[in-house]
């Protein structure tokens, strides 16, 4: 249904003459009778009737005329739901429970007039596709992964090295430790079930594992955080690595512990891309946001891979 020739008819009848309608519309007279004709026969009805006094709505245009204007807003809500500065802020990150979902919030409190649809892809590959092709307007990730490069127009930004922790029970023999160099860990059952192959934080616990010795097991179906704690809280053997400001409530008894890596600190790196072209206003605000937060940086060296791009 050509949406003019519904303008043009719901014109006609509020001003309730052609030649009023016409003005309005900044169109001929000419050109209203043509519009609403053609509605009229695509509908098979006649829905206006000329009077000396202008135009009448027949019975079978009083029915139309409320339709016509729904279908007028909704072409409104669909127009500004893509213009710029309306259409919600679409950023990619790793997991809804990662850190820089965190960040996302606290821009979200700092800017609450800015709306945002936060979205989890697989990989950075498939972000930096989406990121191509106007799907989203940012993602958060670890770059560049071996074999992978930045595409030309994509612009990157490090925003922040997230010092690593590990995450064990209490039984386990590193419960009571104040702190754990990587390389103590060889020998020891790193799991990490949510390890895919080739995605960036895979890439980045394989070179983890081969820079300390480590042995990183990603067996078993991933059952979410939940399960992960669950069974990390019962076993003397399995442990985890999770950032720093990675946010987790366990039960009360879990007795879970959080103990930093030393000697080097591992920290993965997490950096902002978008497409160079992307007009959203809001995009600069988000940038701006997290140029402003400062991360205390670990203590002593830390470690990251020769491939990742490092944070400032």
């Amino acid at each position: 249904m050509d949406l003019n020739a519904v303008r043009t008819f719901v014109a006609v009848a509020d001003a309730g003459q052609f030649q009023k309608a016409a003005i309005d519309l900044s169109l001929t007279q000419q050109a209203v009778s043509k519009r609403v004709a053609a509605l009229e026969r695509e509908l098979d009805v006649r829905l206006l009737t000329r009077t000396p006094r202008g135009a009448e709505l027949t019975i079978d245009g009083q029915a139309f005329l409320a339709h016509a204007r729904s279908l007028l807003q909704a072409e409104e809500r669909a127009r500004a739901s893509v213009r710029p500065g309306s259409r919600a802020l679409r950023v990619d990150v790793i997991g809804r429970r990662a850190s820089l979902a965190g960040l996302l919030r606290d821009f979200h409190r700092a800017r609450p007039e800015i709306a945002l649809d936060v979205v989890t892809l697989p990989g950075a590959e498939e972000a930096i596709a989406a990121l191509r092709d106007g799907t989203i307007d940012a993602t958060f990730r670890a770059v560049t992964m071996p074999g992978q490069k930045i595409p030309d127009g994509i612009e990157v930004s490090p925003v922040h090295d997230e010092p690593l922790h590990l995450f064990t029970g209490p039984a386990h023999p590193f419960a009571g430790a104040a702190a754990v160099a990587p390389a103590q860990l060889a020998g020891h059952r790193i799991w990490m079930p949510g390890n895919v192959p080739g995605t960036e934080w895979t890439a980045y616990y394989e070179a983890m594992a081969a820079e300390f010795g480590l042995t990183i097991e990603a067996t078993g179906p991933n059952f979410g955080v939940e399960a992960l704690i669950d069974t990390i809280a019962a076993s003397s053997t399995l442990a985890t690595f999770l950032g720093a400001q990675t946010p987790l409530v366990w039960p009360a008894g879990y007795e879970m512990r959080l103990i930093p890596l030393r000697d080097p600190t591992p920290v993965y790196p997490h950096s902002l891309l978008w497409h160079a072209d992307n007009p959203h206003p809001a995009l600069t605000a988000l940038r701006e946001h997290l140029t402003s937060v400062h991360h205390d940086l670990p203590a002593g060296e830390t470690w990251a891979p020769a491939w990742a791009r490092r944070g400032a």
